[in-house]
């Protein structure tokens, strides 16, 4: 595609039989690593459940029917900013009243993969036990450096350059409002959306509060507020390695992690129980089939040190910028197995805060944990913007 064309075209992606050929001999011929007698992972991924895992890969899971079923997304690429960016999107079905146009953005380690089972929920909810007048069109993007979108060649954009994408494919898609919508990464691409597009958003809905940023007199800050700041310094310090190398050297580990299969799916796994709301058993959130369809979408597209790189860049972004507070009608999920979950009053302080509601399942992947929390979630958050909103254009690929 002509960097210069907004032209949209259609996406299916089938992988050759020789890339999985090699793929399962990487695996088969893993060097595992030796592990202290019942570590289970006190010290990272467990090495038991990893060889589990990589054997499961190797002989038993079935990729082409997991990428069947995601080709079942209505996917498409177009070209902004001079980078190809992969995106669904999925009008609504059967609507009763104005449809709001929606925006969702993933973090790490993900892509869109995090919202695949709650687009047919926000898009046809009639179909699902809900009121058809909460239906949205959803957009779904890709963010540069993951998934199937393009990976910079040059620095990295960081996530208020994301957002600003983000508008831009809005308004090549015929949107001239919407609401946003994130978590993770996902949830710092919405509040730029809302800080620097106030006129395009309607309302922002997030599922975190970021880490905290203050510059004040922390003798401003409630009992609450402080309590937060030292438990988020106490995570960083057991959990955040991972987070500083992203941030300082992200290209040593990108080494280990695009050659090895076995060291993917170990950096990612290790997330996936950690963050998510199960209690020590990952298979309780994903399955064998789902962690590995994840882990696919990073090994196939060669995308985990780019994605790694967008840490770097966000960890540039200015102490002004972070300190801005967003002034547009913001609501927030905090699910009760996410990490650093913020008081209200942080939250208060940092944004216009009409909802803060705390479902009692789910964690940081949310949308994939607990789609049906998700939706109603949003569906309760943005029911009273709708009739902000007048559902238009995009009819390029329409029925496409």
């Amino acid at each position: 595609m002509p960097d210069a064309s907004p032209q949209l075209e259609p996406f299916t992606q089938q992988t050759e039989p020789a890339a999985l050929e090699e793929l399962r001999a990487r695996l088969r011929a893993t060097r595992w690593p030796d592990a202290p007698e019942d570590a289970g992972w006190e010290l990272g991924t467990d090495v038991a459940y990893l060889r589990e895992l990589v054997a499961h890969w190797a002989d038993t899971f079935d990729w082409p029917a997991q990428e069947a079923a995601l080709a079942r997304l209505p996917r498409f690429r177009v070209r902004l900013g001079g980078l190809g960016i992969h995106f669904v999107h999925a009008r609504a079905v059967a609507a009763t009243g104005p449809v709001l146009p929606l925006v969702l953005s993933h973090g790490w380690p993900d892509s869109f993969w995090r919202y695949s089972k709650v687009v047919p929920l926000l898009t046809d909810p009639g179909a699902h036990g809900a009121d058809p007048a909460d239906a949205f069109d959803v957009v779904v993007p890709d963010m540069p450096g993951y998934g199937y979108s393009d990976r910079p060649t040059g620095p990295s954009l960081d996530s208020i350059g994301v957002a600003g994408l983000w508008a831009e494919l809005m308004d090549v898609l015929g949107y001239a409002r919407f609401g946003a919508a994130g978590g993770d990464i996902g949830s710092h691409v919405s509040r730029y959306l809302a800080l620097d597009h106030a006129d395009r958003v309607v309302a922002v809905h997030r599922m975190d509060g970021g880490l905290p940023v203050f510059a004040g007199d922390p003798a401003e800050l409630t009992p609450e507020e402080r309590a937060w700041f030292k438990d988020v310094a106490g995570w960083g310090a057991s959990e955040g390695a991972y987070a500083a190398v992203h941030r300082t050297k992200p290209q040593t580990s990108a080494v280990g992690l695009t050659d090895s299969p076995a060291g993917l799916a170990a950096w990612i796994v290790e997330k996936l129980r950690a963050w998510s709301d199960c209690d020590g058993d990952i298979e309780r959130s994903f399955t064998k089939d789902e962690i590995l369809t994840n882990v696919m979408l990073y090994w196939l597209t060669g995308t985990i040190g780019s994605s790694m790189r967008m840490y770097r860049a966000n960890a540039a972004i200015p102490p002004e910028q972070l300190a801005r507070r967003v002034e547009m009608p913001s609501g927030f999920s905090l699910f009760r197995g996410d990490i650093v979950r913020p008081p209200r009053a942080w939250l208060e302080r940092t944004a216009n805060v009409v909802s803060v509601n705390e479902p009692a399942r789910g964690g940081h992947f949310a949308p994939f944990e607990e789609p049906e929390l998700y939706a109603e979630e949003l569906r309760a958050f943005f029911r009273p913007y709708r009739a902000a909103v007048t559902s238009s254009g995009g009819e390029a690929i329409r029925g496409a």
